[in-house]
């Protein structure tokens, strides 16, 4: 905390410094190629003759030459085979950008084609933080070229350069504000996207490269134009289209995982491997003939080095027609190592020291994207996105002897327990959409978009066995409950459709300025969506005759007993489950206005949305008695408001107020009752019961910008959920998580601090510039834990240790993410970026009472997710026009990630803090060479 509040320090007296220096101006614009119908002219030269300070325009055409002293200048625009072209009386303005945008081509330009204006906005260069300053709700976004500046590989990255935003290393979650996956929303180009992985409701932004990204952006408030599933923002991503009239690229990878170089001769994979063919995998028998026509026992993977190869193709054709086709494939391993305990009724049940993970995962990502315009006013965009995710995972616990699993054996049998369990799991996605834009009439823009996204989920072949073990040479297959040596399989297949249209007519007269025009209008249009999920679930379990019949003489050597004739003969037998189901459907309809009124230094928008959704889910699970309704159905059918006034004091701040009703759907995998088991052997089911959560949402803001391409902000934020949905300890099993309506409501304020500084800006290009972002959140929360009556009649209660408050499941007090960013502008670049994040402890699950009538003496406590601190080390430089070389040290203080629960053991009745789960994820460093024709 001390480095921090150094770090504040530092920061604010570096804005002192930058306030002061508001005595000089900018000159900026962009330069467009009259050879290929203006489009951006990259890597042009820009020189100011009477100081010899020059720069050159960037990937879209845009340039900027900043601190320059008041006065009159001569610019001169030249790049290799055009004509040169040199501006005179370019007038500079103390703490205004002086725009000159022009073109050039293979014969000179006339002076009259020049457009000079000087405006009281701050860098062009920076055109989505001008975006951010003149939107309507509070929006925030980081574009490609910043991304690609500081070292961004991928979309979950660039949402932590946001303020308030962080991910989860433990988890893999984005929290937006301390919030997490079931309170955002995801949308590529403004359309809804699945999820690569069930347990979750949002995509992992991983799997988006940097090269598939023109901008990520998160609204923060409540639009009306989107779904008001949301509380704490919409993560919008936008995928880039064909700059210029071609493109070529290729780029390789190489790194390795510190965890994983001490495996490196024995990294495991599970056999399912031997299906699998460049990252895809083919399950070619049926699971129940997998029990003796497959090993049981892992393999050893070829070189456990991480490698990443990728290539960017575009070309336009004739002058309407642009396709881009971009392609990357990566396979990373990962090892982790620690420990896992768990806890029931303030006592240890399970407990492993020697827990370790194998992770192999393959990804292939490919994206085509098709623009046709067909004059000046109607456009038509096509994208089609296709990811496959394989992850090969091996678990195992207890090798040394030491592991115990409560239900399997006595103390006085003198065994203890091994658990393995090996799982591949593939997710293949394919997003497919279509947009269109057209200019109706100068006051009328259309918009519209179809959407049809397809997932596949499967999990073809899990393979477990849990076997006593004196930790030397017996070995004795476990049987409690007849599925200890088991063979299981899991598919999900789900379709949707959405579609939007928006339609936005403008309002005004020829008197009134252009920015007063469109300042008053009003939107209006509707959205849809229905998504469908089969999901199945086999379970085969094998069994001796008598207890002992075999004893492995190994334990990786336990495919020497489930062998055909072993079960010819009898003495192994097949248990068969009922396979599980669930079907489920959800459909959404809604309709939106938005009036809008800008004059002078005010803005005011109202709008609102009706959404109509029905969430309908059927099953057949084998551990959901048979005497319930064995279906949940929801329906709800709101009005969404939302209102957001701005008010600018003058031209470089902004003062904002928001305020908005929402609602957090339940997802499938929350209400239907299947019970998925962890590899530790802990069990979350879904909760048919389950409501939905409303939300209120509120915010003022602050803004200015001192200067050009800076910002300082401060937030501050007021929600209220009502019914929030929380993972809770089950009643009766520590080992069984589910999802409840714990208290009636919760309650979040909380502060937002940002700041985006230039404290060194070079104005030789070989000299340093030194670039500094820095944002924190602080944040209040708390919710009840109720009691639930029939009347008068008591049922439940989620009130424990005396507690009937708690904070929010996932809500973390405290998010740092800071980086610094040094860079030189010359003709051979050099950047290196030191990208930080820190987010305090949250909790990972909510407790719950033992006995529901003696929950101050019988209990579980919550489970706290330990903070901890990342850093992230990307140094890359530029040689020639071609080349290109990047560094990478990720995670680089490879931090201990812990999970821990409050214990008071009976015997005892004093509390201690307890670990139930760690582990280190460690370090990767890598280096990847990239080229560009």
């Amino acid at each position: 905390m001390k480095n921090y509040l150094t770090i504040l320090s530092l920061l604010l007296l570096s804005i002192t410094i930058q306030a002061q220096n508001e005595t000089t101006g900018t000159i900026a614009g962009k330069l467009s190629d009259n050879e290929v119908e203006g489009e951006p002219l990259p890597f042009a030269n820009v020189i100011i003759k009477e100081t010899n300070k020059g720069t050159t325009s960037d990937f879209d055409g845009l340039y900027a030459l900043k601190n320059i002293e008041p006065g009159t200048y001569s610019v001169e625009f030249s790049f290799i085979g055009y004509e040169t072209l040199q501006i005179p009386n370019v007038e500079v303005v103390a703490g205004k950008v002086t725009e000159v945008n022009t073109g050039l081509g293979a014969s000179a330009a006339a002076l009259d084609e020049v457009v000079i204006s000087t405006v009281s906005r701050q860098d062009s260069e920076v055109a989505l933080l001008l975006e951010q300053k003149s939107a309507i709700q509070i929006k925030e976004s980081i574009g490609a070229q910043e991304l690609a500046k500081i070292g961004v590989s991928d979309a979950g990255t660039a949402t932590t350069k946001i303020s308030g935003v962080t991910s989860s290393e433990a988890s893999g979650d984005i929290f937006v504000r301390g919030l997490g996956d079931r309170y955002l929303y995801t949308t590529l180009n403004g359309l809804p996207i699945p999820s690569d992985d069930v347990e979750r409701k949002n995509i992992d932004l991983g799997l988006f490269p940097t090269r598939v990204i023109k901008s990520v952006g998160i609204s923060k408030t409540y639009s009306p134009s989107y779904s008001a599933d949301q509380a704490s923002g919409n993560i919008d991503i936008e995928s880039r289209e064909l700059v210029g009239s071609e493109e070529l690229d290729l780029g390789v990878r190489f790194g390795v995982n510190t965890n994983v170089e001490g495996q490196f001769d024995n990294f495991k994979v599970s056999p399912n491997q031997d299906n699998a063919y460049a990252g895809f995998h083919q399950q070619n028998i049926p699971i129940e003939y997998t029990l003796y026509n497959q090993s049981w026992d892992p393999k050893t993977a070829y070189a456990p080095v991480n490698r990443r190869y990728a290539l960017t193709a575009g070309k336009k054709f004739g002058q309407n027609l642009k396709v881009l086709l971009t392609a990357s494939q990566s396979r990373k391993f990962e090892f982790r190592e620690g420990e896992f305990t768990e806890y029931r009724n303030n006592n240890r049940y399970d407990y492993f020291s020697d827990v370790e993970n194998f992770t192999q995962t393959d990804n292939t990502t490919g994206m085509l994207d098709v623009l046709y315009e067909f004059n000046d006013d109607n456009e038509i965009k096509a994208t089609s996105l296709f990811i496959n995710k394989l992850t090969d995972e091996v678990y195992e616990s207890g090798r040394n002897g030491e592991g115990v699993v409560f239900e399997e054996t006595g103390p006085t049998e003198g065994l203890n327990q091994f658990v393995r369990d090996q799982n591949i799991k593939q997710t293949r996605l394919w997003i497919n959409q279509l947009h269109g834009t057209h200019n109706i009439s100068a006051n009328n823009e259309l918009n519209w978009g179809l959407g049809y996204n397809l997932v596949n989920a499967d999990e073809p072949n899990r393979i477990r066995n849990e076997v006593n073990y004196n930790g030397e040479d017996f070995i004795q297959l476990g049987e409690t409950g007849g599925y200890q040596q088991r063979k299981s399989s899991q598919k999900i297949e789900d379709n949707e459709i959405n579609a939007y249209v928006e339609d936005r007519i403008t309002f005004g007269n020829s008197e009134e300025s252009e920015a007063d025009t469109k300042n008053i209008f009003v939107d209006f249009g509707g959205s849809y969506r229905n998504k469908q999920r089969d999901f199945v679930s086999r379970f085969f379990g094998v069994i001796e005759r008598n207890t002992n019949t075999f004893n492995p003489t190994s334990l990786d050597n336990l495919s020497s007993v489930f062998v055909i004739d072993n079960f010819r003969s009898g003495d192994l037998k097949v248990k068969e489950l009922t396979p599980d189901f669930y079907n489920a459907k959800l459909q959404s309809y809604g309709g939106f206005v938005n009036f809008n009124y800008g004059k002078e230094n005010w803005n005011v928008n109202l709008g609102a949305r009706f959404q109509e959704d029905e969430l309908n889910v059927d099953f057949d699970v084998n551990n959901y008695p048979a005497n319930l309704p064995q279906f949940s159905n929801q329906s709800y059918n709101n009005i969404y408001p939302s209102v957001n006034v701005k008010f600018s004091p003058n031209e470089n701040s902004n003062i904002r107020f928001s305020a908005s009703k929402t609602i957090t759907l339940p997802e499938f995998k929350e209400i239907a009752p299947f019970e998925y088991v962890s590899q530790t052997g802990q069990v979350t089911r879904g909760n048919p019961d389950l409501d939905a959560s409303n939300n209120l949402n509120f915010d003022v803001k602050y803004e200015l910008f001192p200067s050009s391409g800076q910002l300082i902000s401060l937030t501050g934020f007021y929600k209220n959920i009502k019914d929030p949905i929380n993972k809770v300890q089950d009643r009766g099993a520590a080992g069984v998580f589910s999802y409840f309506n714990a208290g009636e409501e919760a309650n979040i304020y909380g502060l937002e601090l940002e700041t985006r500084l230039d404290v060194i800006d070079n104005e030789a290009p070989e000299g340093l510039d030194l670039e500094v972002a820095f944002n924190a959140s602080k944040m209040w929360h708390k919710q009840d834990l109720k009691e639930v009556f029939d009347g008068e009649t008591f049922i439940r209660t989620f009130r424990y240790n005396n507690k009937s408050e708690i904070g929010l499941q996932g809500a973390s007090d405290w998010i740092f993410n800071g980086s610094v960013n040094v860079s030189t502008e010359s003709e051979n670049p050099f950047r290196a970026s030191l990208v930080g994040n820190y987010a305090s402890d949250k909790i990972y699950a909510l407790g719950a009472p033992e006995a529901q009538n003696q929950g101050d003496i019988f209990y579980n406590d919550e489970i706290i997710e330990k903070g901890f601190i990342t850093l992230d080390l990307i140094v890359s430089k530029s040689l020639g026009d071609h080349w290109g070389f990047q560094f990478r040290g990720q995670n680089l203080l490879n931090p201990e990630i812990e999970r821990v629960q409050d214990i008071r053991p009976s015997s005892t009745g004093v509390e201690a803090t307890q670990t139930v789960r760690s582990y280190t994820r460690g370090a990767v460093l890598s280096l990847g060479v990239n080229y560009s024709f």
